[in-house]
């Protein structure tokens, strides 16, 4: 186990740092970085995607590229404008409903956007479940002008997204709705959402996202939870098994961590990242590791507490 420690380009979901664990077996290395407000029982799904990875593999690729989307943090317009034309993507998805933030500036900051990918660019928004119902309408009605391809996650819960989705025509996506294998048929059964966002870690692996794909009888975007390389890997493995997979995916996230731990980071070229398994670079995580650190500690009593949850062999080294 090896724990690191990496900066945020911009904060993001209250985290300045990246921090998280890198676990080696016999298939490669597995990543296990839940965020910080995240217990024990949530965590143990995040494991068991490491240990997948470590000791398992994955299913074989139906694709060798995938096409992603970059993510704008809630940044000023000017600022979003420069990350869209730096990422080299058509498609962006912009983060909206930061606190402290105005209605005006989430329209200032998509209408950069869209400017930035021009008429043909794809363009969706991620709320991350901040608004009310009224409210929600209200502002997807706002930024219709922008020729939204779907609105992530207006709402916190099912009903609300479902009576949002009633009364808009812009397509809408769960995202935090879907944390768990049940949870799919929650959203299918409250009629909530046209597609899917889908992250391996929080729901237990690759081959446990392909049964909440299934289950969930909706297009599926398969999203980041802002990882190193390492964890980004799982996600294309994910993208890439899947039968089908008609948008782009919120996996080129590495350009918000000052570094990463792989001598060949998961970047985007052309839109596309490539469907493959980076190596660990002993260098590059040298500067970033604080596996002897206070922090380091911390995240093995993590991993040992849910360790305790799982009913699997335990991780080498670890003791609680």
């Amino acid at each position: 186990m090896r724990v690191y420690s990496i900066p945020m380009r911009t904060r993001f979901r209250g985290v300045t740092r990246r921090e998280g664990v890198l676990i080696h077996g016999p298939a490669g290395w597995g990543e296990f970085s839940p965020f910080p407000d995240y217990g024990a029982k949530e965590c143990a799904r995040w494991l068991a995607a490491a240990r997948e990875a470590a000791y398992d593999g994955w299913p074989p690729p139906r694709r060798g590229h995938v096409a992603v989307n970059a993510t704008i943090p809630a940044v000023s317009p000017e600022r979003a404008h420069a990350l869209t034309k730096a990422s080299g993507c058509a498609t962006a998805k912009v983060k909206v409903a930061e606190r402290g933030q105005r209605d005006g500036d989430d329209l200032a900051r998509v209408e950069a956007v869209r400017d930035a990918l021009g008429p043909a660019g794809r363009l969706r928004v991620d709320v991350n479940g901040a608004w009310d119902v009224e409210h929600a309408v209200a502002m997807i009605n706002a930024l219709r002008r922008f020729d939204l391809e779907y609105v992530e996650q207006p709402c916190a819960t099912l009903a609300e997204l479902a009576r949002v989705r009633r009364r808009v025509d812009v397509p809408v996506a769960a995202d935090e709705s879907i944390r768990r294998a049940e949870d799919p048929l929650r959203v299918r059964a409250a009629a909530a959402a046209d597609v899917a966002v889908l992250k391996v870690q929080p729901l237990g692996g690759v081959r446990a996202a392909l049964r909440v794909a299934e289950a969930c009888g909706l297009p599926v975007v398969v999203s980041s939870a802002v990882e190193t390389s390492v964890g980004l890997a799982a996600g294309l493995a994910l993208a890439a098994a899947l039968p089908e997979l008609p948008y782009a995916c919120g996996l080129a996230t590495l350009s918000l961590l000052e570094g990463d731990v792989a001598a060949d980071p998961l970047i985007p070229s052309g839109g596309v990242i490539e469907v493959r398994r980076p190596r660990l670079d002993e260098a590059a995580l040298a500067a970033y590791e604080v596996s002897a650190s206070p922090a380091g500690a911390a995240w093995r009593r993590r991993v040992a507490d849910a360790q305790a949850l799982m009913d699997a062999p335990p991780v080498i080294g670890v003791t609680r």
